[in-house]
């Protein structure tokens, strides 16, 4: 997995932060994006302000790139922001909030990325579901439908790219102590915790082992699937 190049999306802090270390320590070289600036620096990783959900920005990632590698040989589309509360108080801002970032945005680096690797014939895309879904959870109706998306999103792309060489799968975290679930009440957390199998919450090294497993280059006949974490 060393000399790879990979692009992680939401990359200012949590688990994004944790997979470029983790990659930069595997050899890759590490491109990533976020609204806000960094607080960091670590060598062989370039930075890129970016609203992952506005094509002019995704596309200035992707020339520069194109132009400094002509190449990409992993995506991790991290990025996405949750919204927990019920449907009846949510308003339409946080809708198209939740969708742009979780969905358009997704889309949009899938897209770009699956035409820079099929040009080598190979790829690999992992996408970021979660529990919420296969949960149903109350008060998740906007991030769980959004993150529903995601997992249908994979499903069909995984067959689209696949005469490039190219894999799309879905990792779906547990609960994981990031700033994703600081706001969210206590007995929330322990209700969700307790609808699953393993009742612990997950930490982002059970995270970065599935995307180690979908990013390796064995895993050519694994594709359009999803992993939930936690026992789903």
């Amino acid at each position: 997995m060393s000399d790879k190049i990979t692009l992680i999306t939401g990359t200012r802090k949590g688990i994004g932060k944790a997979l470029v270390e983790h990659y930069i320590k595997k050899g890759h070289i590490v491109i990533g994006c976020s609204r806000s600036p960094i607080e960091w620096q670590l060598e062989g990783y370039t930075h890129h302000i970016a609203d992952v959900s506005n094509e002019k920005d995704v596309l200035s990632i992707f020339k520069q790139i194109r132009n400094d590698f002509g190449r990409l040989d992993n995506l991790i589309n991290n990025a996405g922001i949750a919204s927990m509360n019920h449907s009846l108080l949510t308003p339409k801002q946080t809708l198209d909030k939740v969708f742009n970032t979780n969905v358009m945005g997704t889309f949009l680096f899938c897209r770009e990325a699956a035409k820079l690797m099929q040009k080598n014939k190979y790829g690999r895309i992992v996408n970021f579901s979660t529990v919420a879904v296969p949960l149903k959870l109350a008060g998740e109706a906007v991030y769980a439908a959004s993150k529903a998306a995601i997992v249908t999103l994979t499903d069909v792309l995984a067959k689209e790219f696949a005469e490039f060489g190219i894999t799309v799968n879905t990792v779906g975290p547990s609960p994981i102590e990031t700033d994703l679930i600081k706001n969210v009440p206590k007995h929330k957390i322990e209700e969700l915790i307790n609808s699953q199998t393993l009742k612990k919450l997950g930490t982002i090294k059970d995270v970065i082992n599935i995307i180690d497993f979908f990013l390796k280059e064995e895993s050519h006949s694994i594709t359009g699937q999803k992993l939930y974490l936690g026992g789903m």
